[in-house]
């Protein structure tokens, strides 16, 4: 194993067992070696969290469980994120998120909240079990460019369809993306979505061209 490798196994393993002591120490040694900082954080810390919120699910865990991973997680953070290139710097964009009404799984959605800071995206977390009308209103007070809409259960996801449309009513120029275990990329077209995200990587690199090309179309 490189010792790449073996940094990226320790950042990860040091999440999933609520090690802050250890995170921080095989973040600095990322940096040390000369690491790309982004590859630490996703490839160590991001996959650390994915597998905590994979514990969650199947109930092998428990919130204060997830809450101590994420403390760990955000220690590494906070060593490896000013080391981060600045990329996509013209695009920084307004979002706005959460878990919609009558559900309250939140992990994937707060994996996506941790993969938009990451990238320097202002956000605002409505947190979960989200009324409709609470989406609608915070995209017209923020004027945010993207609306994320999370949903883990086939019986909450239907909401959905009524939030794009109300959203959309509202200010037919907003972005909007759905996420979740029950959703796929045919619901999100059928919905009037602009995209379906099927993990927290592609959300962000679907949220990153959404809001380059909103800015593309205010130029213009």
């Amino acid at each position: 194993m490189s010792k790449e490798q073996e940094i990226l196994e320790r950042l990860k393993k040091g999440v999933v067992e609520y090690d802050e002591e250890a995170v921080i120490e095989a973040a600095n040694e990322a940096l040390a070696i000369g690491m790309d900082a982004e590859k630490a954080i996703f490839d160590g810390l991001v996959c650390g969290i994915e597998e905590v919120g994979r514990l969650y699910e199947l109930e092998e865990i428990f919130v204060p469980e997830m809450l101590l991973a994420a403390d760990a997680m955000y220690a590494g953070l906070n060593i490896l994120k000013p080391h981060m290139k600045k990329r996509d710097a013209g695009i920084k964009g307004q979002v706005v998120m959460g878990v919609v009404q009558g559900d309250v799984h939140d992990i994937g959605k707060n994996i996506v909240k941790m993969m938009f800071d990451v990238a320097g995206f202002e956000v605002h977390d409505l947190g979960r079990d989200v009324p409709l009308e609470k989406f609608v209103e915070e995209q017209l007070k923020t004027d945010s460019d993207l609306v994320c809409l999370s949903a883990m259960m086939t019986t909450t996801m239907v909401g959905m369809k009524d939030i794009i449309a109300k959203i959309k009513e509202k200010n037919p120029k907003v972005k909007i993306m759905i996420g979740g275990a029950p959703v796929n990329e045919e619901l999100a077209e059928k919905w009037g979505a602009d995209g379906y995200a099927k993990d927290a990587n592609n959300a962000l690199k679907d949220a990153i061209n959404m809001v380059s090309s909103l800015r593309e179309l205010q130029k213009g």
